[in-house]
């Protein structure tokens, strides 16, 4: 007996219309896939993957097509790593590879990876809207320990300090998302120390890295897009303190474990972020966020909808959800 895979598009509605400096999105369209062993235990993964390098649904579900002989025989997480690269199919598939073991051996992915289940924090990201509406948007977030904020070049300062009006006590990540030169990054680094910014996120173009060489920033600095899998580390060394590791790029949670003790063993402390998704999404994200300084798994709260199973966020605090029928 083989496996069996089935793959299905879902898209998720958001809150509202979900800007950044690239663009807006009204939902975010996924890949979900359940995959059944011959002992009909059943394993459940989502993956959103890169959007901005192309991958949508479609293209995620003809990767898992051209490797459904493989699968079907009986695949491991580790073979699996050099079947498919890193991206949002292969997050699909260990995410349900994990979801399987669970089942079948009994043991969750935590203890699995020899760590804690623990609360953790989990920021709410406020996207960009016009300058005065920062405040009233961050009112509604007040409690929560940790606000992410979208802006681009045009007011930026604006921006952050009217989000520290409407949330004077929360930590703030500041996210750019490649909209900001090298020249701005220096400028308007000590205002944002002033205006209590814990961590900007990715603010310069890909490639502008080495104008970074030198430069002791008064906030940390986090690579996000700049940060696919390990190879890509070289890029951010000496130049950025964090990395991002979103699991939809290095492509799951056994890449992104393996990614984030390289990392670290390099100095590099950790943030783990997502490409918004359901819980579905966010489960195995879950396992990681208890070795990262900074958790960015908001997914379920910028959309209208989420899994059935899905997490409880209050004011910002989520708990590991022990629901077999959600994941892990």
């Amino acid at each position: 007996m083989t496996w069996t895979i089935k793959t299905w598009p879902k898209y998720w509605p958001m809150l509202e219309p979900f800007a950044i400096s690239r663009g807006t999105q009204n939902d975010v369209p996924t890949l979900q896939m359940e995959l059944t062993d011959s002992h009909g235990n059943v394993g459940y993964g989502e993956g959103c993957g890169i959007p901005y390098q192309g991958e949508t649904p479609e293209t995620m579900a003809a990767q898992i097509a051209a490797v459904t002989e493989a699968i079907a025989a009986g695949i491991t997480r580790q073979s699996l790593l050099d079947l498919l690269p890193g991206g949002g199919a292969r997050f699909a598939i260990d995410s349900a590879l994990w979801d399987l073991e669970a089942k079948r051996d009994g043991i969750n992915p935590f203890t699995a990876s020899g760590l804690k289940a623990d609360p953790v924090d989990v920021d709410v990201t406020i996207g960009i809207r016009p300058p005065a509406d920062y405040e009233t948007a961050a009112r509604k977030f007040a409690e929560y320990s940790v606000l992410k904020v979208k802006v681009d070049a045009g007011d930026p300062l604006t921006c952050i300090a009217n989000v520290r009006k409407g949330a004077p006590k929360a930590k703030m990540i500041v996210d750019p998302n490649q909209s900001w030169t090298v020249e701005m990054v220096k400028a308007l680094g000590p205002q944002l120390k002033d205006l209590g910014v814990a961590l900007l996120e990715q603010p310069i173009k890909l490639g502008d890295e080495p104008g970074l060489d030198g430069y002791v920033p008064p906030v940390p600095l986090c690579a996000d897009e700049l940060i696919d899998t390990a190879a890509d580390l070289e890029k951010a060394r000496g130049r950025f303190q964090l990395i991002n590791i979103k699991l939809d790029k290095c492509g799951g949670l056994t890449a992104g474990l393996a990614l984030a003790d390289l990392a670290q063993a390099q100095g590099f402390g950790l943030m783990i972020g997502c490409m918004a998704g359901s819980s579905l999404s966010m489960a195995p994200g879950m396992v990681l966020a208890q070795r990262c300084a900074f958790v960015d798994l908001d997914g379920p709260l910028l959309q209208a909808e989420d899994h059935p199973h899905g997490f409880a966020y209050v004011n910002g605090m989520v708990a590991v959800p022990h629901k077999p029928e959600l994941w892990g």
